[in-house]
């Protein structure tokens, strides 16, 4: 397959990794909108959102449940923002399901 996120999950293209697990993968991202930006993804391959079925949506439940344990680790005690692009409209550009954790500083308003 030839997905940038596999790879990054095979170990054949390096991260900066916060946080693993059996089932995800959280990494800084190379391009940050804010001061933390984090993505996280499953170690499946799901293409987006609208990959997510009854057989794979745990590791959806198990991402939400780890995102705050990450945005305590970064120190993200004033807020942070949880978004996933899901298309080329919505600009996703990696077509592996992720979602940015982004914080930092206060974020606009703007397309919340």
């Amino acid at each position: 397959m030839n997905c940038l996120f596999c790879k990054i999950i095979a170990g054949e293209i390096p991260s900066t990794k916060v946080y693993e697990d059996d089932l995800i993968l959280a990494f800084r991202d190379i391009n940050p909108q804010a001061p933390t930006h984090i993505l996280v993804i499953p170690k499946s391959h799901i293409p987006s959102v609208d990959g997510i079925t009854a057989e794979n949506s745990a590791v959806v439940a198990h991402i939400f449940e780890t995102i705050p344990t990450i945005a305590a680790a970064e120190k993200l005690e004033n807020g942070y923002r949880v978004v996933s692009n899901c298309g080329a409209d919505a600009g996703q550009t990696v077509h592996h399901l992720h979602f940015h954790i982004l914080g930092g500083k206060a974020l606009s308003l703007e397309m919340a």
